[in-house]
């Protein structure tokens, strides 16, 4: 299975202001200066085109995409792109702010960027998604650039269109661009372990928060809502360090053994029936929200935006949270899930294992030289623990939850930044 980064949020009522509440907490405590808060708050760009495609009946459709660099403060912005229906300008911008704090937050040189074209790719043919994708690219030539703006994948896309992104700038840059982008093949430059990177933050992240907590792996339990990439990559991982992985979900529903369930047989089971879990007979089969309020010692939410919210987050029995997707836990439920002594490992730092091994890839490009797999996890495994380190220690300093010091330490990062590169 490629890569695919976590799925976004899709706030209700405006995603770039779920985020932004969560930023206003943070530089409150910071006392940023109001010349800086106006920066970091405002994308840096935003750039919406129309692309007329040749469909394969003759036709032609033009397709709306867009491309919000929110910084570059910290270096050459960074963001993938997805192909969905529900893309807007609203949803691209709050993920491009994630990925600059996200970024920050595990101390790579990045700023933050997220793309996006409303389209359905399931009712598509290749020919019509490579078009779409060389027709993107040719627009976004002068906006992307692997000193400028790297994509990479997200919903709705994979290595094919990274390959196919890839070639269309090589092509307009008359050279080999192999660092433009990230999430590619093997073959043209993609790196080792970039598949399982964000489950394996994930799982870092989780082993980092039970330390605390005092939670000992062999005798924990856990449950994870999202059986694709991440989530099946953080089972198995968490698995073979010694925590029960009790419950695993999909679309199908959840699927939980007391007992612990075999995840390689999960996965295996799940790769030859279509994608799914659906039938599998070695567990009990429950509603697939119900997996969110199982007495367990660790949750997983790996699946989706807003699926812990004020109507349910009193259900949640779990001593610790990992956010393995973007936004699975609303603004609202936080407060509640403080008062209830829960602790959550955010999003921007559970996550960003991802960006991690992205930036791992262009740095492998930049150099022309590959690095093992062994390399990759090690490296990755250290920045992940240092940076959760580093969260930690700022909740201690301003007396915060993790997610506010998360947003604390990465927004001091790029503001101190902005003001040692002198402003505008």
């Amino acid at each position: 299975m490629g890569y695919i980064e976590p799925a976004p949020i899709k706030d209700k009522e405006n995603p770039f202001e779920s985020m932004m509440s969560r930023f206003n907490i943070a530089a409150d405590a910071l006392g940023l200066d109001e010349e800086v808060y106006n920066v970091l708050k405002s994308p840096a760009k935003q750039v919406t085109v129309s692309l007329p495609i040749t469909m394969d009946d003759g036709s032609i459709k033009v397709f709306e995409g867009h491309r919000v660099v929110h910084s570059n403060i910290l270096g050459p912005s960074k963001g993938g792109i997805r192909y969905d229906m529900d893309v807007t300008i609203d949803e691209v911008k709050a993920l491009a702010a994630w990925m600059t704090w996200k970024c920050a937050v595990v101390d790579i040189p990045y700023g933050g960027a997220k793309g996006g074209i409303k389209c359905d790719p399931r009712s598509m043919s290749a020919g019509e998604i490579e078009r779409l994708t060389r027709a993107f690219t040719a627009q976004m030539a002068e906006i992307f650039g692997p000193d400028r703006d790297i994509p990479a994948p997200d919903m709705g896309t994979g290595p094919r269109e990274m390959a196919w992104l890839m070639d269309e700038y090589s092509k307009i840059q008359g050279m080999t661009v192999n660092a433009v982008v990230t999430g590619k093949p093997l073959v043209l430059g993609g790196s080792l372990g970039r598949t399982e990177a964000t489950g394996r933050g994930v799982m870092v992240s989780a082993l980092s928060a039970m330390g605390k907590i005092g939670l000992i792996p062999s005798q924990a339990t856990c449950a994870i809502q999202g059986f694709g990439n991440v989530g099946s990559w953080a089972a198995k991982l968490l698995t073979e360090r010694g925590v029960k992985v009790i419950a695993v979900s999909d679309l199908s529903g959840a699927y939980v053994n007391k007992n612990g369930l075999d995840i390689d047989e999960c996965i295996e089971y799940r790769n030859m029936n279509n994608g799914t879990l659906e039938g599998y007979k070695n567990a009990d089969h429950i509603p697939g929200d119900d997996i969110l309020y199982l007495d367990v010692d660790v949750l997983v939410p790996a699946a989706k935006e807003d699926v812990i919210t004020v109507q349910n987050v009193e259900k949640v029995k779990a001593k610790l949270i990992v956010e393995g997707a973007n936004g699975p836990t609303s603004a609202k439920a936080d407060a509640i899930i403080n008062e209830k002594g829960i602790m959550v490992a955010p999003d921007i730092l559970a996550n960003a294992g991802g960006v991690t091994v992205s930036y791992f890839e262009w740095v492998q490009n930049r150099l022309g030289y590959k690095w093992t797999a062994e390399r990759v996890n090690r490296r990755s495994d250290r920045i992940m623990k240092d940076a959760f380190d580093r969260v930690y220690k700022t909740s201690k300093e301003y007396n915060v939850p993790l997610r506010i010091a998360a947003y604390i330490l990465a927004i001091d990062k790029v503001a101190k930044t902005y003001k040692y590169r002198g402003g505008f």
